[in-house]
C-alpha cells in the first residue's frame, strides 16, 4: 500500500474521531447545565386517566382540578413530611368522594381507585430538570383501566407538573412552582389572621416555615459539572511520522 493510500485512510480515521468527539462534547455540556432535582421527602399525587381518547382525557382533568384544589387546601400551610402524610391518610375518603362525584356530575360509568402508598414512576428528563426513577409517597388516583396519560403533581414540597409531557418546569421565586401552561402553582404560604395579634403569630409562623422550606430546597437542585476532557489526536501524530 502505497503512501497516498496509507494517508487516505487515516484523514478518514482522523475525521469520524473527531465527529465522535463533537457529538460527545455536545452531551457532556448538555449533561453538565443538567440540574437534578432530588427531593428527599415528597409526596405525589398522580392520575391515570382510562385512556388516551379525548373524552377520557378530559375526564381525568375534571377530576385532576377536583381533587388538586381539595388537597391544596389540606397542605398548603404543613411544613413537616410526616405530618403531611398523616394529614392526607385522613382524608383518603373525602378524595374518593370527590372523584366519584365527579364521575357522576359527568355522567360517567368509569371505575376509580384511590391509592396512597409507594408508587413507581420512571424517569423524567424535564427542561433542564431530571427527576430520577423511584418509588415515591403518591395518591394514586385509577380511572377506568388506567391506561391513558397521567398527570402528576407534588404536594409536598410544593413542586406541580399540570400535563407532564407539555409544559416547563419553573422554579418560582419563594416556595412556589407551575408549569408554563397558565394553571395556578401550589401556595405554599401560611394564611393570616383576621386581628393584629393572629397576624403577628401567623406571620412569625411564616417566617420560620420560610426558613425550614429555604433548607430544604437549597440542596434540591444539583449542578453535576464535569470537567473538560481532553483529546489528544494521536493520528495526526501518526500520520505526520508516516508522511515525512
Amino acid at each position: 500500500m502505497n503512501k497516498n493510500n496509507i494517508a487516505i485512510i487515516l484523514y478518514m480515521l482522523l475525521f469520524m474521531v473527531g465527529v465522535l468527539v463533537n457529538v460527545y462534547g455536545h452531551q457532556t455540556k448538555a449533561g453538565a447545565n443538567a440540574a437534578v432535582a432530588v427531593p428527599d421527602e415528597a409526596i405525589r399525587l398522580r392520575i391515570l386517566a382510562n385512556s388516551d381518547s379525548a373524552e377520557d382525557q378530559a375526564l381525568k382533568r375534571k377530576v385532576r382540578d377536583a381533587v388538586n384544589a381539595q388537597m391544596n387546601g389540606w397542605v398548603a400551610d404543613l411544613t413537616s413530611f410526616q405530618e403531611a402524610k398523616r394529614v392526607i391518610r385522613s382524608h383518603l375518603p373525602e378524595i374518593e368522594q370527590t372523584v366519584a362525584d365527579v364521575l357522576r356530575k359527568e355522567r360517567s360509568d368509569q371505575s376509580y381507585k384511590v391509592q396512597f402508598g409507594k408508587v413507581d414512576f420512571p424517569t423524567k428528563i424535564y427542561g433542564d430538570y431530571v427527576y430520577p426513577a423511584g418509588r415515591y409517597d403518591a395518591v394514586l388516583i385509577t380511572l377506568g383501566n388506567g391506561k391513558g396519560a397521567n398527570w402528576w403533581c407534588v404536594l409536598f414540597p410544593p413542586l406541580c407538573f399540570l400535563d407532564f409531557g407539555n409544559s416547563d418546569a419553573v422554579q418560582m421565586s419563594g416556595q412556589s412552582y407551575v408549569a408554563n401552561n397558565g394553571m395556578s402553582q401550589v401556595n405554599a404560604q401560611g394564611r393570616e389572621a383576621n386581628d393584629g395579634t393572629a397576624k403577628i403569630g401567623s406571620q412569625q409562623e411564616r417566617d420560620s416555615a420560610t426558613k425550614e422550606s429555604k433548607m430544604k430546597q437549597d440542596p434540591l437542585f444539583v449542578e453535576e459539572n464535569e470537567q473538560p476532557v481532553e483529546v489528544k489526536f494521536f493520528v495526526k501524530e501518526l500520520i505526520d511520522k508516516l508522511i515525512p
